[in-house]
């Protein structure tokens, strides 16, 4: 913790900032251990330059606040308060410059900022913030193997429920009782279950659709557990499978596979998406591959990188994301194929074990 806020601490005087203000509640939590969802509060991590940082956090939230976070001065604010006005009264009287996270930020509570604590320039640590968590430490590393070991778990148990007639939306529930029963926080995402035609919707929405035999049934599934998120997608075949599922089946995992392969220590995210792309195409589906092949993962389920065709953003040992190529046929159905990998300095380690090979559930 204390070497996360050095790096902001550094930032500051390299770039002649005043102060730094915190306020996503994951980079509060990444920087502090401090967890929250302060709903429409004002929650913030604030790093005035040369002092001690302090937490401004509502007052229901004190205690927890006190036990969880490594920043040790905490101020409140209560709902009857401007928390920017209480903000302006913690902050050195001589601001000039004020560095936040302006993707966060809507208008009007930075007009409010703005106005309560008169400073006009501002400067965005998106980036530095960015450039902190795509290189995941050990520990962080550690917690999310833990989401998904429980996640395929979660999957395994909610495999034991399908059977013809069952519903899509009854599938879900199933799988997110199983989620919180092995103590996840909460899904990392919507939960995904789709059969037969839907399964060719890339985001498709679970409803009352039942299985039926035939069917091709995507899982697309993820928790949170200690603040860090999995993702895990598998697709099987319900009672039997045709030719033309089996091949769309097949272009997917050697695409799948072949990216896998592809990932190590400065290449291109382009190239990643390439190597997967191509055998797709090489098996004659790939028009049917409309999206990205993945998407960073950690603290958020989706975070950076973005892997895509023209992203040359070089890859580095300790970055985690996800490769998910999928082929989507209107009529026929849909397979994608997601694992969690880490970058090491040898090349690939892959965070998710369950099986990958076409699987025909009896149903």
């Amino acid at each position: 913790m204390n070497n996360r806020l050095k790096q902001i601490s550094d930032h500051m005087e390299q770039n002649n900032l005043d102060a730094v203000i915190i306020t996503v509640p994951r980079h509060v939590y990444y920087l502090t251990g401090f967890a929250s969802d302060p709903h429409e509060r004002f929650l913030g991590l604030i790093l005035p330059r040369g002092e001690e940082p302090f937490l401004l956090v509502p007052a229901l939230d004190a205690e927890a606040a006190a036990q969880a976070s490594s920043v040790q001065r905490i101020h409140t604010h209560s709902d009857t308060d401007s928390a920017y006005e209480v903000l302006r009264g913690l902050l050195p009287v001589s601001l000039v410059s004020i560095g936040i996270e302006t993707e966060h930020w809507t208008v009007s509570r930075f007009e409010e900022l703005k106005s309560c604590i008169g400073v006009s320039r501002f400067s965005s640590v998106d980036e530095l913030l960015r450039d902190m968590r795509v290189i995941k430490s050990e520990g962080e590393i550690g917690l999310m193997k833990e989401a998904v070991t429980l996640v395929e778990e979660v999957l395994r148990r909610g495999l034991q429920k399908v059977a013809v007639g069952v519903t899509e939306i009854e599938l879900v529930a199933e799988l997110e009782f199983q989620m919180k029963k092995l103590g996840a926080q909460s899904p990392s995402f919507s939960t995904m279950v789709l059969t037969g035609p839907a399964s060719a919707l890339p985001h498709g929405v679970p409803g009352t659709r039942k299985i039926s035999r035939g069917d091709l049934l995507l899982f697309d599934l993820g928790v949170y557990l200690n603040g860090y998120a999995s993702d895990i997608t598998r697709t099987f075949a319900v009672g039997e499978v045709s030719e033309e599922q089996r091949r769309i089946y097949n272009a997917v995992l050697a695409g799948n596979e072949e990216a896998i392969q592809a990932v190590r220590p400065d290449v291109t995210c382009a190239s990643v998406d390439a190597a997967a792309r191509n055998r797709i195409e090489a098996g004659g589906y790939g028009t049917y591959f409309n999206h990205r092949l993945g998407h960073g993962l950690g603290l958020d389920v989706h975070e950076y990188p973005s892997v895509h065709g023209r992203n040359e953003a070089i890859l580095k040992a300790g970055m985690t994301f996800t490769i998910e190529p999928g082929v989507y046929v209107p009529g026929v159905g849909g397979v994608r194929i997601e694992d969690d990998v880490l970058v090491t300095a040898g090349g690939v380690e892959v965070l998710t074990s369950f099986p990958k090979q076409l699987t025909v559930l009896e149903g």
